[in-house]
């Protein structure tokens, strides 16, 4: 690996701040980002653990221009970072972790590669889609980074968790192509509502986010989406600082998945 993969992977392991690439003598660009983050997935693969899907970030196009980027970004998920909630309900310890905060999110499962980016084609490739909290950190200070970094430092992706999984029939795929493009959720902490959000501020629904996923690292070149990938897409509220004695709770209208309880300790 390089300098800089093997400081971010120490730094993590180590619950190390430090400066971000960015701002460093040289810089960063797209190219090196994606690169430092496909070392750190190959020293974690060489390790024993296996990717099995993409985290999603920077989905909602809005904040594209001022972020400086022109599609989503991504990062590899693994068999150690992604757990299921048996009964919607699951506890998850944040020791190892630094600055860790929770986002809602729409996960899907994919039973092949969709053959194109709408949100029908993207539902009739999928195997099953679920309410998930993902659990990012951050080893820049005070999470001030930009998002090169955050690509670069594993897609600031520390855990992501389950839920109970939803199957889609065949007939129901029109309907639900439509209601993913209409729902909201609700963020509780310790019974407290803390955010509120909407498929639409996921690139206008999380189905079209999985599409635009596909396009993307079609244009990039490498990796694609495959069958069996897991892949979040991108979060339906604000994320959230969390701590230990913490109870989250998502809940969704508008779409089947359950609420999805999650205790920090």
């Amino acid at each position: 690996m390089t300098p800089i993969a093997e400081e971010l992977q120490a730094a993590y392991a180590g619950r190390r701040l430090i400066t971000p690439p960015s701002v460093r003598p040289g810089g960063l660009d797209l190219a090196t980002a994606y690169r430092i983050e496909h070392e750190i997935a190959q020293s974690r693969r060489a390790a024993g653990h296996a990717i099995v899907g993409w985290k999603v970030g920077n989905s909602n196009p809005d904040r594209w221009a001022a972020l400086k980027l022109d599609t989503v970004t991504w990062a590899h998920m693994y068999d150690d970072t992604v757990r299921y909630a048996d009964w919607n309900d699951a506890t998850l310890s944040i020791a190892p972790m630094l600055s860790p905060k929770i986002e809602p999110e729409i996960v899907f499962k994919l039973a092949r590669p969709p053959a194109s980016g709408d949100a029908a084609a993207v539902l009739e490739a999928t195997e099953w889609i679920a309410l998930g909290f993902e659990i990012i950190d951050c080893v820049f200070p005070e999470w001030k980074a930009t998002p090169l970094d955050f690509i670069a430092s594993r897609g600031v992706h520390a855990a992501l968790v389950v839920g109970e999984p939803v199957y889609i029939e065949p007939d129901e795929i029109a309907k639900f192509a439509g209601e993913l493009a209409d729902f909201t959720v609700r963020l509780l902490r310790n019974n407290e509502l803390v955010a509120e959000g909407a498929g639409t501020s996921v690139f206008k629904s999380p189905a079209l986010c999985v599409g635009e996923l596909a396009a993307a690292m079609t244009r990039r070149g490498g990796e694609t989406l495959q069958a069996g990938d897991v892949i979040t897409t991108g979060s339906l509220t604000t994320a959230m600082p969390i701590a230990a004695g913490q109870t989250w709770i998502a809940s969704l209208n508008g779409i089947p998945p359950s609420a999805l309880t999650l205790r920090i300790k």
